[in-house]
This record gives structure tokens, C-alpha cells and sequence, in this order.
């Protein structure tokens, strides 16, 4: 729900900077590419999102590795469209866009939103392009059962009405995974990796939905949890200090648990 919320709100921003260009099958994805090093950190924005979405941790994590930033077909100034994507869809045009961007290592995903849609399925389907997984407050096909869960009858007429305005605002490109719920890849489909997310828990003193309510929150917190650390080397950050927009809150809690990240992948390669 969190980001079936957002996607009512979330405007399209991309950088002033002029961007390059990747050409893949009938469209082009704007991109930016900065830094060097061992490592290749890619950036999964949220819905809607354009490359400005990144600006708090972009230059910080090109001090340290190569790292990509990029806008969705249909997001910022990658080619506009029409027509209805899904993860699994966007998670192979992010295939072919390291693909051409001749990065042969597996990368660093970090991803935000509904970016953990992206994500995951990414993981499932491009293992040997993958070696970690950062997730920031990542969108959940299990945010309508949270808020059933609270509140049923409250939570049916909230979802109803979120709906709706979905469909009155034109419905965006990543509408059907918005609303169709189907199951999206777990453990242990994912390979064994580091896998980190990190989720908001923060309370909100005039919450709009059940979502945000204090149940709601603590129980967002809890279901990643348990997803996280269902994983081997899985570690799960609940905070109370950032909002949805984990980088723009706290910058340097994404930085700090990116470096952890790099270390954990270090300590498997001397084992």
C-alpha cells in the first residue's frame, strides 16, 4: 500500500545533467554511469522515479564503485509509453541494459520501493548478474493484508478508495503489479547472497490509512524482517528516523549498510 499510495503522488524527475541513452528492442533508458572501482552498484528507483531520486547516495557510492543510476522505460526521460509493465518485464530490460553497458560482474542492486519488486524478480531470473541485494523500504505484495489484518472493514473501504484514485489518475505503467498480488519470488528461489532491507517504522502522528498507523508499521517492520532474515547471510534495519524515502532521510544509514554489504562479500571470497 505504501507504494500504491506514492504512486498517486510520485512525479517523474530526472537530473539536469544531460543524460546518455541505452537502446533496447523499441526503447531507449536514460541512464548515468559515474565512479570506479572492484565493485558495480546498480540502482532500482521506486515508481515513477527518474535519476534524482538518487542524488543523496549517487556521488557517495561513486567514491567506491562504478554505480548506475537509470529511469524505467516510461519514467523520467527514457521513452514514454503506453501500455502496462511488470517487474519481471522491467527486471529484464535492467538485464539487457548491463548487458550493454559491458558490465560482466555481478553487480550490487540497490533498490527502492516498488524497485524491490524489480528486484527480487531480477534476482530469480539473472542470478549470475547479481552478488547482493540492498532493498530501502521496498514495496510488499502483502500491504493490503497487513491492513485487513488491523481492520477489515476499515481496510476495505480505504483500499477501495486508493484504488480508484489509481484509476483516476490515469494508472501507472507498473499498475498491474500494483493490484494483481500475484506472488512475487522468495526465499529461497533468490541464491544465497547478502541480502539487506532496510524498513521504515516510524510513526506518524496523523496517519492516513491503516498502513501508517502505528499496527501498521510495526507490522510492515516485522513481515521484512522475516523475510530478510530467512536468508543465510539475510539482515534486516528496521528505523524509526526515515520516512518511505530512505535515502533522502538518512543517506548515511544506506551508506553504512551498502560498506557492510562490500564486507560480507570480501569475508566470502576469502572463505
Amino acid at each position: 500500500m505504501k507504494f500504491i499510495l506514492l504512486s498517486i503522488f510520485v512525479l517523474s524527475f530526472s537530473v539536469v545533467a544531460e543524460p546518455k541513452f541505452s537502446k533496447i528492442g523499441d526503447f531507449e533508458l536514460e541512464y548515468e554511469i559515474a565512479g570506479s572501482g572492484e565493485y558495480t552498484v546498480l540502482l532500482e528507483g521506486g515508481a515513477g522515479a527518474g535519476l534524482s531520486d538518487w542524488d543523496p547516495v549517487f556521488d557517495k557510492i561513486a567514491e567506491k564503485a562504478t554505480v548506475i543510476r537509470y529511469s524505467r522505460v516510461g519514467n523520467g526521460k527514457s521513452t514514454t509509453i503506453k501500455r502496462h509493465f511488470t517487474s519481471d518485464e522491467y527486471a529484464n530490460y535492467a538485464s539487457h541494459l548491463l548487458q550493454n553497458l559491458g558490465i560482466t560482474q555481478p553487480v550490487i542492486l540497490i533498490a527502492h520501493s516498488y524497485g524491490g519488486n524489480v528486484a527480487r524478480d531480477f534476482a530469480v531470473a539473472y542470478p549470475t548478474q547479481i552478488q547482493a541485494l540492498l532493498m530501502l523500504d521496498p514495496s510488499s505484495e502483502h500491504d493490503v493484508d497487513i491492513m485487513r489484518a488491523i481492520n477489515l472493514e476499515q481496510a476495505n473501504k480505504e483500499i477501495a478508495a486508493v484504488k480508484l484514485a489509481d484509476m483516476e489518475n490515469g494508472m501507472s505503467n507498473n499498475y498491474l503489479d500494483f493490484w494483481s498480488k500475484r506472488p512475487l519470488p522468495n526465499y529461497p528461489q533468490i541464491k544465497d547472497m547478502p541480502v539487506t532491507v532496510i524498513a521504515s517504522i516510524k510513526k506518524n502522528p496523523n496517519p492516513p490509512h491503516l498502513l501508517a498507523s502505528d499496527q501498521g508499521v510495526a507490522k510492515w517492520g516485522e513481515t521484512w524482517k522475516q523475510w530478510a532474515e530467512a536468508f543465510p547471510q539475510g539482515r534486516a534495519v528496521l528505523t524509526e528516523k526515515s520516512g518511505h524515502f530512505v535515502q533522502f532521510d538518512e543517506p548515511e544509514l544506506v551508506m553504512s549498510e551498502l560498506n557492510q554489504l562490500i564486507e560480507r562479500l570480501i569475508k566470502n571470497k576469502i572463505k
